[in-house]
């Protein structure tokens, strides 16, 4: 009996010596790698060299590890993030932090998203909106204004994200691909399309990040109590 308390003591001790923040930045890692698909305990196991057992002791879930993974990054993005500036300059600087962060972690994005009543998301939330009331936005556009703000910085910074995983899985060169639209938007109909063929020049040339910050502006410049 006493050799199995002392096995059972040794089997605690190693749970326990596995750190919860360990298995946060391996969870991270496969994440970054393979994506939510690719994220499983028994993944995680060998990536750790351990047992479930040892991340169950700190993990009850899937859906645990993906909030905690996101907390992790989100609370480094937003600590990150200046708050030295004006308010809308500070809105514009998380936006871009969430940008790289979307950039860097491409399945962040979505996380957020499916899951909008836990902790992350509440962090960008609480930040953008103690910004907004810091602008002067009045109580009843709190909910238009934080909203359409966050959608905006999720939605926009998680497409790219996503068009950066499509290009790499797909051998594809940036600069060629948007030459490649411009031209097809040049050969459309003029008559049809003259707007479209105007912008084409720009679609060569631009900039994602710039344009997303450009984006956060003129949403700013629309809300402002100014």
């Amino acid at each position: 009996m006493a050799k199995k308390g002392s096995e059972s003591g040794k089997g605690q001790r190693r749970e326990q010596s596995l750190s919860r923040e360990q298995i946060i930045q391996a969870a991270i890692a496969l994440l970054d790698e393979s994506g939510e698909e690719g994220l499983t305990f028994r993944a995680l196991s060998e990536r750790l060299a351990t047992g479930p057992g040892a991340i169950y002791w700190h993990i009850a879930n899937k859906n645990d590890l993906m909030t905690a993974a996101c907390d992790e990054l989100i609370g480094k993005t937003i600590r990150e993030a200046s708050l030295d500036g004006t308010p809308q300059e500070n809105i514009r600087l998380l936006g871009l932090a969430m940008f790289d962060a979307m950039d860097a972690h491409p399945w962040l994005g979505s996380a957020l998203m499916h899951a909008p009543q836990q902790s992350p998301m509440l962090h960008i939330v609480e930040r953008v909106g103690q910004q907004l009331k810091a602008m002067g936005v009045p109580k009843t556009k709190h909910w238009i204004s934080a909203s359409t703000l966050l959608n905006y910085i999720l939605g926009v910074g998680g497409r790219n994200a996503a068009n950066g995983v499509y290009a790499r899985a797909n051998g594809l060169n940036r600069t060629t691909a948007l030459d490649a639209i411009a031209t097809a938007w040049l050969q459309l109909d003029a008559g049809e399309y003259p707007f479209v063929r105007s912008l084409a020049a720009q679609l060569r040339m631009h900039d994602d990040r710039k344009d997303f910050a450009a984006g956060i502006a003129l949403i700013l410049k629309g809300i402002s109590p100014n």
